[in-house]
């Protein structure tokens, strides 16, 4: 007799709201077996899964962790060695700081299909629940997606490289880490005028927007007592680069 193979799909279920996850990740969850969900997903999508699906949380948090990934990856390949249809159901895109890699080889390992199911990222969702474009024709041409934080023992990432006219950047996962990123890019020479847009849980119904300056960031979260999960976005417009550059020639005549 022919053992039935399991599959694994690395589904992603967007920012929060229900009606923001795609048709493809409709449809694995209708199909699972097993669903293993995260900390951030909304319930009202974990309930999508088939009557009958197993449903494990798998939820990590800063400084308690009953899930690390070693134990995650070893749970979703023993499941689908039983010949079940897993889902590995994510917030956001599984690609973006979704520690997809680590599943995505473990799966690989024992010889077992995965898929990815893109998801709308939460920076695409805070940008779009704000009105502001990602990029702008003329003023931000560039487009950055980092991290405020690194695996442990890891140097933090160089932001130095990212302070350029023309650039915008989404910082995941960075309100702890946010007087250090104002620090290195006001010191890398983006100005302290760049607007900054912080959304703090894009597309749920305790969204929340400020608005700063790079200059005022960490104040700003720190008065305002934003949490997260949040997006921080700095904008460094070429049109403010060359207004500076403009008021320096000036003053140096």
């Amino acid at each position: 007799m022919t053992r039935k193979i399991g599959h694994i799909a690395l589904v992603g279920a967007g920012p929060g709201a229900l009606d923001l996850l795609t048709l493809r990740a409709h449809s694995r969850l209708k199909d699972a077996d097993v669903v293993l969900y995260d900390r951030l997903v909304d319930p009202a999508i974990v309930d999508l899964a088939r009557t009958g699906a197993e449903r494990i949380y798998v939820g990590k948090e800063v400084g308690r962790c009953a899930w690390p990934q070693g134990r995650i990856d070893r749970l979703i390949v023993a499941k689908a060695k039983l010949g079940l249809r897993v889902v590995r159901l994510k917030s956001g895109d599984p690609s973006v700081f979704g520690r997809a890699c680590e599943e995505i080889a473990a799966a690989r390992a024992a010889g077992i299909e995965v898929e990815i199911v893109p998801g709308v990222t939460a920076a695409s969702a805070a940008a779009a629940s704000i009105a502001t474009p990602l990029t702008e024709r003329g003023e931000t041409d560039s487009l950055i997606l980092t991290t405020g934080t690194a695996r442990p023992g890891d140097a933090a990432p160089d932001r130095a490289r990212l302070a350029y006219p023309g650039t915008s950047m989404a910082f995941y996962m960075a309100v702890q880490r946010a007087a250090e990123v104002q620090a290195d890019l006001l010191a890398a020479g983006a100005p302290a005028a760049c607007p900054v847009d912080i959304v703090e849980r894009a597309s749920t119904p305790s969204e929340r927007h400020v608005q700063t300056t790079l200059g005022q960031m960490s104040q700003s979260i720190a008065e305002q007592g934003v949490q997260n999960p949040a997006i921080l976005f700095i904008r460094y417009p070429k049109s403010l680069a060359a207004a500076l550059s403009g008021t320096a020639r000036i003053i140096a005549a």
